[in-house]
């Protein structure tokens, strides 16, 4: 088990398994890969702040801030990078969110908070994949969201497979929750974890004990300035989990199902970057720490200039990296 508060400055000495990431956001995968004693050895990232936040916490050997599309075209890399024990890549999931009509937006360019580039985001995942016919690691380690596999989404998961085939690798996906995984946070992802080496099947069953939002709950959260907020938070019960409750009890009308509400014997609601989060213990909003808690990002974390909020619930929690890359250690790579 991994403890949700630590510190960078008590990472393991490395066992000498090398990863690269890509779309690294502010390293929480690569934390999760030092957690378990692997070597991150480098990333590629698109959005400005959050690569100088990785590279001020992470020191990569190789750093690259740019559109992994770019990335591909550079025809002279290290060695190093062809080398590879681990791939590590969690594309930017916007269009596949089971939140508003999300087939609306695919194949259409945009300016989403992903970089803060005009581009699509449907087409990431295959954009990785030319990363995996560059490099050919011997383990690829892919992660996104649960509405990947749910309505029309499941004919790029058929794709994606196929994609994989045809590069030679055998691949197996998984969805994990991290509530599960030493994470106070409920957050269900598909990983694909995939390898051209002929390893057995992998064997990823956590059941490790929950925590709940009031064991990791800072002192104090964030005094709430919304009158209308407030107003409505009056009427809250224990047993409501997210302001649409209270409105539809209320107000007879459904809205706010993004607002979440954070009660102290639950595991604490997937973190998103917008929406609201109020602490049900005194009715204020999430504190820094709150956030950095139920995140498993450690306590020593300097985000420099990118939103707090912003970088953790855009990166995968340490210690749901941590866990699966322990067991594919374990079962796999210690052999």
């Amino acid at each position: 088990m991994f403890d949700w508060k630590w510190s960078l400055k008590d990472l393991p000495p490395t066992n000498g398994i090398k990863v690269f990431s890509c779309f690294s956001c502010g390293g929480g995968s690569s934390m999760g890969y030092k957690r378990a004693g692997f070597e991150v050895i480098g990333n590629v990232e698109l959005d400005k702040s959050a690569n100088a936040a990785y590279v001020k916490n992470l020191n990569p050997k190789y750093n690259f801030c740019m559109d992994l599309r770019d990335f591909n075209q550079i025809e002279s890399l290290p060695a190093e990078l062809y080398e590879l024990d681990i791939l590590d890549g969690s594309p930017p999931c916007t269009t596949f969110s089971t939140l508003g009509k999300r087939e609306a937006h695919w194949g259409k360019a945009k300016k989403f908070r992903e970089g803060q580039k005009l581009q699509t985001l449907d087409d990431l995942f295959f954009v990785f994949l030319e990363t995996v016919k560059k490099l050919r690691p011997k383990i690829v380690i892919a992660e996104n969201v649960k509405g990947l596999i749910q309505g029309n989404a499941k004919g790029y998961v058929n794709q994606i497979l196929r994609e994989f085939k045809k590069l030679d690798y055998d691949v197996q996906m998984f969805q994990l929750n991290a509530a599960f995984m030493d994470v106070p946070q409920v957050r269900e992802r598909i990983f694909f974890i995939a390898n051209n080496q002929h390893f057995p099947p992998l064997q990823l069953n956590f059941n490790n004990p929950v925590i709940p939002f009031k064991a990791v709950r800072s002192d104090s959260g964030v005094e709430i300035k919304n009158g209308l907020m407030k107003k409505r938070l009056e009427y809250m019960l224990p047993t409501d989990t997210m302001i649409a409750n209270i409105i539809l009890r209320v107000e007879n009308r459904w809205s706010c199902f993004g607002s979440k509400i954070f009660q102290d014997d639950r595991v604490a609601a997937t973190l998103t970057s917008t929406g609201s989060f109020i602490r049900a213990y005194d009715k204020m909003r999430l504190s820094r720490e709150d956030i950095v808690n139920i995140s498993t990002f450690p306590q020593d974390y300097d985000f420099d200039k990118a939103p707090v909020r912003y970088l953790c619930a855009m990166s995968v929690p340490p210690n749901m990296t941590a866990n699966i890359v322990t067991e594919i250690y374990r079962q796999w790579l210690s052999r």
